[in-house]
This record gives structure tokens, sequence and C-alpha cells, in this order.
């Protein structure tokens, strides 16, 4: 079992998978970062002063906090589009070199056709 599991851990598509999570979060980080210490304050200042983090609903002894939700679903859509550029980005640079495809190498039958040609050209 362990050395089952040694083969699994150790394919590409995993060490692969395990890096992207890794930076997955960090770019998560720097990206709720942008959203809530640039973005959400320059959307607040275009708006009169408004304060995305504090705005919420007191409801009985609870709060909904639905100026978080805002903030949040503003990171979501920045994450989003960081994605989807970068995805662009890189199957733009993989798009496959077109190789001139070989000739084609003539069959048996074609190599025999030929001959046969080559030799009533001549008899003639």
């Amino acid at each position: 079992m362990w050395q089952e599991f040694k083969e699994f851990a150790i394919k590409g598509n995993v060490l692969d998978l395990a890096i992207a999570v890794i930076i997955g979060g960090a770019f998560g980080k720097i990206v709720s970062s942008l959203v809530s210490d640039i973005i959400m304050p320059l959307i607040g200042l275009l708006l009169g002063g408004l304060d995305f983090s504090g705005l919420k609903i007191q409801v009985g002894d609870e709060q909904i906090l639905y100026g978080m939700f805002i903030q949040n679903v503003v990171d979501f859509f920045v994450i989003a589009l960081a994605i989807f550029v970068f995805v662009k980005a890189i199957s733009k640079m993989k798009k496959p070199v077109e190789e001139p495809e070989p000739e084609p190498v003539p069959s048996n039958t074609e190599i025999l056709l030929m001959e046969i040609r080559d030799l009533l050209k001549r008899t003639q």
C-alpha cells in the first residue's frame, strides 16, 4: 500500500496540482488584499466615502454583514478575471508549431504501378 501511495504522490499530475494549490492560495491572498485595500476603498470613494466593510443589518442579536459579502463578490470577480487572463495567455503561448507534413510514402502497389508506367513509356 505504501508503494502504491508513493507512486501516486510522485506522479506529475499530483505534484502539479499541489503546486497549483499552494500558488493559488498565495494568489488568493494577493487578490483579496488588492480588493479590500485598493479597489473597495476607491469604489467607496466614488460612492461618496461609503465603507463597505461597515455595511450591516442588525437582526435581533445577530448582524448580517452584507458589506463583507459585496467585498467577497468583487474579490471573486477579480480572481476570475485574473485566472481568465492567465489561462488565455498560457493557451496563446502553447499554440502548436505547425510542422510541414512529411510527403506520404507510396505503397507497394503504387510503386509497382509507377514502374509499369515507366516501362510503358520507354517501349513507346
